[in-house]
């Protein structure tokens, strides 16, 4: 990627964080109008210029998943932040980043087939996983959560699929 396209990414990027850390806590009414944002690269563009993903964004290529995730179609990502890793006690993420298996299953498992938006949902609704268990999306006071990560109010649309930032690590039952 050249530096005029990803100084452009970055911008866009730095202006989507802005955005979501701004409604992050809004009621429901004001979290489901904050419009989806277009990012005019793939899911995997899309966290690279976003330096606040750059945990996730290693991690997917240390499970050797960056180019599935580039070229699936329809997909949605649930995104924690760099702040969500190191919210999970180093024993478990170390054990976790030590064991590629382990690894994807974790990652896979913040990944839902189609383009869905977790605003809409007024009562908890499950949805498969490309890790093959289910999440569960629901509201807690008003804001969008899966499972029991709070989600950005503003998604943000890539060529490939959606993005939602995630405030912790989603982990599947092992």
């Amino acid at each position: 990627m050249n530096n005029t396209v990803r100084s452009t990414f970055a911008g866009l990027a730095a202006s989507f964080l802005l955005a979501t850390g701004a409604n992050a806590s809004s009621p429901f009414g004001d979290c489901a109008a904050t419009d989806i944002a277009e990012f005019p690269g793939t899911i995997v563009d899309a966290a690279i210029a976003t330096p606040e993903l750059s945990t996730l964004v290693d991690a997917v290529v240390a499970a050797g998943l960056a180019d599935a995730l580039a070229t699936a179609e329809d997909i949605t990502v649930y995104a924690p932040t760099n702040d969500a890793f190191g919210a999970v006690p180093a024993d478990i993420l170390n054990t976790i980043v030590g064991n590629t298996d382990l690894l994807t299953a974790v990652l896979t498992y913040h990944v839902s087939p189609g383009m869905d938006d977790p605003r809409k949902y007024y009562t908890p609704v499950r949805r498969n996983t490309l890790q093959g268990q289910k999440i569960f999306l629901s509201r807690a006071n008003g804001a969008p959560r899966v499972n029991n990560a709070s989600i950005s109010c503003q998604g943000v649309s890539t060529s490939n699929g959606m993005v939602w930032i995630i405030d912790s690590v989603i982990l599947p039952a092992l």
